[in-house]
């Protein structure tokens, strides 16, 4: 008789370890508790899904537990993820490492997926919503609900791939969270990840819509903690874009742990802070005649320059001819050390993944089997392992849900 094992979560990291337990052999079942699979799938890349990156390196995954990540990642990667998906009939294009279908579609992964899943005969039950996982003699007991009616199922082995508390309304609610916690795993504090900030200053307002060229650094009691370089979007309320966002795990566990957090913002990043006096007392010389408000006109946005010059106390009004050297250096620190205060991100409900989870300590990374509760295994988003921008948390959903898998099936 084959072996059962059920699988808990039919996002990406589920999905793969289905198709991978049902290839090593298992009898699978797959809970969903949305009435799809992969539902998440489909805003992932803007809507392209952009499902893994041919650069891979240690940095791109984080986690509290160093180098569990990359373990795992070092057995099935980008060449094995990408050589999946053509057998799936899905073909990469590439555009600078980052890997989307050749249609640039998400809705053609989840499709291919849920194509695969059914051609190996694994069965899903879709509107299922798991509330007890029981360690049993030789196996496990589910307790389960779906359409108001209450049910139970065992297994020899469990894949929790529930998800995090990231964008519930595609239907990740964090309840795979409490799961693991009556099964005696710790979780390290779950917090929104790739997430905007909200910050303290009132002249956002004044910037709202404007993109610009820039780095962020941020800063945690003061000490310097991260750092990233693209495209800032300014927003009413505070700072996006994808260099806010790789950072913002960092602003949200320094906030979650009560700390002061604030951000540089650096406008000419591709400048030292010499340099760019330097290219400022030029400009003095280069636009005498003109008035203060002119005076940034080519290096920023206009509604940028005026927020710089009202934030220093500078009148648009003033001639450029009247500018002394003391206001050439503030004028030089206000472009290249914006500071500004974070008081929150983002809820949940706007982040694109979760910080924090299962603690990676008590996971296998070789297999992804609980150290602490023999046939359980873990996949996905659910552990405290969350990548950058780029395909890198689709990657871990791939890599942790195949060796889930092939764990589960083999055992």
């Amino acid at each position: 008789m084959k072996k059962r094992v059920i699988i808990i979560g039919g996002g990406a990291a589920g999905s793969m370890a289905a198709l991978t337990a049902a290839q090593n052999g298992a009898d699978v079942l797959l809970l969903e508790q949305n009435e799809i699979i992969g539902r998440k799938i489909l805003s992932t890349g803007n809507g392209r899904c952009n499902f893994t990156n041919r650069f891979q390196d240690s940095s791109c995954y984080r986690s509290d537990n160093s180098g569990f990540a990359w373990k795992s990642i070092g057995k099935f990667s980008e060449p094995e993820t990408t050589s999946f998906f053509k057998n799936l009939g899905i073909y990469p294009k590439d555009k600078n490492g980052y890997l989307y279908p050749w249609s640039e579609q998400a809705s053609a992964v989840r499709e291919a997926l849920e194509s695969a899943l059914k051609l190996a005969k694994i069965r899903i039950h879709t509107g299922v919503r798991v509330f007890g996982i029981i360690p049993k003699k030789n196996g496990f007991q589910i307790s389960f609900s779906k359409d108001g009616k209450k049910g139970m199922i065992s297994g020899e082995a469990v894949i929790l791939a529930a998800g995090s508390k990231a964008a519930a309304k595609l239907g990740s609610d964090g309840s795979g969270y409490d799961l693991a916690k009556m099964l005696g795993h710790k979780l390290v504090p779950v917090v929104p990840a790739l997430v905007q900030l909200r910050c303290r200053e009132k002249l956002y307002r004044q910037v709202a819509g404007v993109r610009t060229h820039g780095k962020v650094t941020v800063f945690i009691d003061g000490t310097e903690t991260a750092s990233d370089i693209g495209e800032l979007q300014l927003t009413d309320y505070g700072i996006s874009g994808i260099p806010v966002f790789q950072i913002s795990r960092y602003a949200a566990r320094g906030l979650y742990e009560k700390k002061e957090v604030f951000a540089e913002l650096d406008f000419m990043p591709d400048f030292g802070d010499v340099e760019f006096l330097q290219m400022l007392e030029e400009r003095k010389i280069r636009l005498d005649g003109l008035v203060m408000e002119q005076y940034f006109n080519g290096l920023f946005h206009k509604k940028l320059a005026g927020a710089l010059l009202k934030r220093i106390g500078i009148s648009g009004t003033m001639p450029v001819h009247d500018l002394s050297e003391e206001n050439l250096e503030r004028l030089c620190r206000i472009c290249k050390h914006f500071r500004t205060y974070i008081d929150k991100t983002n809820p949940f409900e706007q982040a694109q993944i979760c910080a924090g989870g299962v603690d990676t300590s008590e996971i296998d990374p070789d297999t992804m089997e609980s150290k602490l509760v023999k046939g359980l295994y873990f996949a996905g988003e659910i552990l405290d392992v969350d990548g950058i921008c780029g395909g890198y948390n689709l990657q871990w959903a791939w890599t942790s849900g195949y060796l889930a898998g092939k764990g589960a099936a083999n055992a």
